[in-house]
């Protein structure tokens, strides 16, 4: 099921990427500003997945996307939540915090979804393709092969290249980490927009997102904005969601770094900062 592709044809003019709402309402609403600002339409707004995840607006969550009509993928949550599982398919290390985590936060979010959110959810496409200024893209959650797979900066590169090769694609549009990232590797380019929902463990509140540009240089740019994440947080707490994750809405950095290789476990608190000429040749 991983390797179905919803193929969407040509797209134009400027992309806003982004992933992980994670039932963050408040986060969700500032995005969707920023997109009318940017003069973006919605069907050029592309989610990388778990769209529902660890806040306290799920549904809330989830009407609004649906009503902005923006394209998305099925992030591992939300497959999990289609086929009714108990679990959220994140391929977290069994009795580990993150895993202990989430047997809170994914049945609350799964109670709280109504009969037509779940069809919303079901009817979400695995994977989309399209061809952006003469370039072949595919958007995946996780990997292509595997949709909880993690991939970060520091993943060896002939990792990212299968990929490419499975796909048969120019830019592989990536989600599932929860962190940033662009690279380039040959000809190719790989891009994780980051995550809107949870900041980037970088000891700020501020999330991310990304805008490719056919008629800008560098095409890539990656984006951060603040939001209404004191609401967010008290939201949590009084739904009796992980305080650990509350606690890092305000302070930007994650309770633990269990899903991340060493590399990128030792930023942990260093505010991220992207150099344009990364992508300027892309």
């Amino acid at each position: 099921m991983d390797s179905e592709i919803e193929n969407i044809g040509t797209l134009n003019g400027k992309l806003l990427l982004f992933g992980g709402v994670y039932s963050n309402l408040q986060a969700l609403e500032k995005l969707i500003s920023i997109a009318k600002s940017e003069g973006i339409p919605s069907d050029n707004c592309i989610c990388t997945g778990d769209i529902i995840g660890y806040c306290a607006q799920p549904q809330q969550t989830i009407q609004l996307f649906k009503k902005w009509d923006a394209r998305a993928i099925a992030g591992n949550v939300e497959v999990q939540l289609a086929e009714d599982k108990d679990d959220c398919g994140c391929d977290f290390r069994e009795g580990s915090r993150c895993d202990n985590f989430s047997q809170l936060w994914y049945p609350f979010a799964k109670a709280h979804l109504e009969k037509d959110s779940i069809e919303f959810v079901r009817a979400i496409p695995r994977n989309l393709s399209f061809t952006y200024a003469d370039k072949k893209v595919k958007v995946v959650h996780g990997s292509y092969s595997n949709i909880s797979e993690f991939i970060f900066k520091s993943t060896p590169k002939q990792v990212k290249s299968n990929v490419f090769e499975e796909t048969n694609s120019d830019i592989i549009i990536a989600g599932h980490c929860g962190l940033p990232f662009n690279e380039k590797i040959g000809d190719k380019l790989w891009i994780n927009p980051g995550v809107i929902g949870m900041p980037a463990n970088d000891g700020t509140p501020r999330v991310w997102y990304a805008l490719l540009d056919e008629n800008a240089t560098p095409m890539l740019s990656h984006h951060s904005f603040t939001y209404e994440h004191e609401l967010t947080n008290k939201l949590m707490l009084k739904n009796g969601l992980p305080q650990e994750y509350a606690n890092t809405i305000l302070t930007g950095i994650w309770d633990n770094t269990e899903i991340l290789p060493k590399a990128e476990s030792e930023l942990q608190g260093i505010e991220i900062e992207f150099q344009k000429t990364l992508t300027s040749q892309f």
